[in-house]
């Protein structure tokens, strides 16, 4: 039997914490019945290398980090007969916690070994690949500062978004974008973010920012209500902890395709957390059923 290729994110969370993530993870799959092969890559070589192994066929291919390594790998297996395995070495891991993908080493390495698979969606935003969820507005201007701050001064991921936050907040003004669903119906808003999600997202304390299934066919499109400076960051802040509530956010419902259009030239948007600057108009879309993934039925 063919060794089964797997590609480690060398910068996610579980491989910066273990420096023998390579061994640790090879030995977990053995346990389990999975020959493989294990590669620690850095995190923008995983789309390329995916995409390899489905050229050459492969059946499996197994990815450990966290949702931006997932997203990567699955950018290149959409609609191809390469099934994606997943290994949630990284800090959030949003994408398997919704799949009910175990995230004990142990137990995910039996998971795949089951080769139980589920067709999942995807979204897209101008021809880009999603697995969570993409904004425009506060979020993105959030990250970038976030990032300047980590490279400049050193300081946490924590710690990082803290200062951006309330730097994005205080100098923000509200987006003015045109929104087109289906193709049909047209709306122009003033919002300081628009959310758009693979699938629904819950809303509610019990369980908000998780998704309940990944196969429905929908885009989870959320635009937040105009307010004053004093609601916009308390709305925010809300919205930043998982606690958003039903009188901040309003939902367009049935949503397969979106387009946001604006008068700028250029618009920061936010992709599973990897900020772009994006020409308008945005096309999003969902892909039903379009990534073959290892995970409990």
């Amino acid at each position: 039997m063919t060794d089964t290729a797997v590609l480690i994110n060398r910068s996610g969370g579980a491989a910066a914490r273990d420096p023998d993530i390579a061994k640790t993870v090879a030995a977990a799959l053995e346990a389990a019945g999975v020959p493989a092969r294990v590669e620690l890559i850095d995190g923008g070589e995983c789309e390329v290398r995916a995409k390899a192994a489905a050229e050459r066929g492969d059946e499996l291919l197994i990815v450990g980090g966290g949702d931006g390594t997932v997203a990567a790998a699955a950018a290149a297996l959409v609609g191809t007969g390469t099934r994606l395995g997943v290994l949630p070495l990284g800090t959030l891991n949003h994408f398997a916690r919704d799949l009910a993908i175990p995230t004990d080493l142990d137990d995910a390495a039996k998971l795949i070994a089951s080769g139980v698979e589920r067709r999942v969606d995807v979204a897209e935003m101008n021809g880009r690949i999603f697995i969570n969820n993409s904004a425009i507005g506060l979020y993105p201007l959030m990250v970038i500062d976030r990032d300047v701050q980590r490279k400049r001064f050193g300081r946490s991921k924590r710690l990082a978004m803290i200062v951006a936050s309330v730097r994005t907040l205080v100098r923000f003004h509200h987006r003015r974008l045109t929104l087109t669903v289906n193709e049909e119906a047209e709306a122009r808003i003033d919002t300081p973010l628009l959310f758009v999600g693979n699938n629904e997202y819950r809303l509610d304390i019990a369980a908000a920012g998780q998704r309940e299934r990944l196969d429905d066919g929908r885009l989870c499109v959320l635009v937040m209500r105009k307010k004053t400076r004093r609601g916009m960051i308390a709305a925010s802040i809300r919205a930043l902890v998982n606690r958003a509530r039903r009188d901040d956010m309003v939902e367009l419902d049935g949503v397969e395709r979106l387009r946001v259009a604006s008068r700028r030239s250029h618009l920061a948007v936010s992709l599973d957390g990897e900020v772009l600057r994006a020409a308008p108009p945005l096309d999003y879309r969902i892909r039903p059923k379009a990534l073959r993934v290892i995970a409990p039925a």
